[in-house]
């Protein structure tokens, strides 16, 4: 697959996994698990791209006498879901011209 296109995907895909409930890594890991496979090495730089960008905004709880960091879905993310889903149909039409049998003509 497309790095870049690859890239987008998992950026809307993290946002999805927080976009009702606030969580940290390794929850954002196992929540996406059934969907797509995602290694720490992976989200880590995609959550700070996202805080960047300012679709998440980050907070710490201590747990267990640790900090861990809670990630937060902002308007600014949830419009980028938004977006996405609406450019989804388009996605979607493509892939149907792209898979149509060779010599097939409407």
């Amino acid at each position: 697959m497309d790095i870049q296109l690859k890239r987008g995907l998992l950026d809307v895909c993290v946002l999805a996994a927080i976009r009702h409930e606030d969580s940290y890594g390794y929850q954002i890991i196992k929540d996406m698990k059934p969907y797509v496979e995602l290694s720490e090495s992976t989200l880590y730089p995609i959550l700070r791209r996202l805080e960047s960008a300012e679709c998440l905004t980050v907070y710490s709880v201590e747990h267990n006498g640790r900090l861990r960091k809670y990630y937060h879905i902002t308007e600014s993310g949830i419009h980028r879901l938004e977006e996405f889903r609406t450019d989804w149909q388009e996605i979607v039409s493509i892939h149907d011209f792209v898979m149509k049998g060779e010599g097939e003509r409407e």
